[in-house]
């Protein structure tokens, strides 16, 4: 079984990218992002109504890193490091399986222009070299062709159609999971 340690956190960089751990000071940035309709418009979970929310999910963030149960990186252009473009993380990990999900939000305006699939190349080569996982996968809405068209660019590969198997504000939702292996 997988035994991860996050500590100390571990910053990573791509050509225009810098991969860095959030905190408190980027509350309103989770605030905004996290109760974007365009953003959350493919994610089964509740908008943040407020910063004080925002800081209770970056101690979530704080803590999953703290038990090694799961990362979160916050995701920067180098030459602006103070402005948070997205998350990309390790959600639910699953240390006896040497497998992980990642998933990532984007704020709107950055779309199509490489972003995600660049950072997810660097976190995918993180959980392979580093934390030792042998597979990585993510679930998406069927619906959510962007988020699909970046994971079949990157190498994932569809797993499986899960019909309505999550019930989300009184209704059933499809899944699909797609995933790549450690050659």
């Amino acid at each position: 079984m997988l035994h991860i340690n996050f500590n100390p956190f571990p910053n990573l960089k791509t050509e225009r990218l810098s991969l860095r751990q959030v905190n408190t000071n980027h509350a309103d940035a989770i605030l905004a992002l996290r109760s974007n309709d365009e953003v959350m418009k493919y994610i089964p979970r509740p908008y943040l109504k407020n910063k004080e929310e925002a800081l209770e999910l970056i101690a979530m963030f704080d803590d999953k890193i703290e038990n090694g149960i799961g990362i979160n990186w916050g995701i920067y252009f180098h030459d602006q490091p103070g402005k948070l473009l997205g998350i990309i993380g390790y959600y639910r990990m699953k240390a006896e399986h040497y497998r992980a999900e990642v998933g990532y939000m984007l704020f709107p305006e950055y779309n199509g222009k490489g972003i995600i699939s660049e950072a997810l190349q660097k976190v995918v080569e993180y959980g392979f070299k580093e934390m030792q996982l042998h597979s990585i996968e993510a679930i998406l809405d069927p619906e959510n062709k962007g988020s699909e068209k970046v994971l079949l660019k990157n190498g994932f590969v569809k797993e499986a159609h899960l019909i309505e198997n999550e019930f989300y504000e009184g209704r059933f939702l499809d899944s699909m999971i797609y995933s790549i292996l450690n050659k």
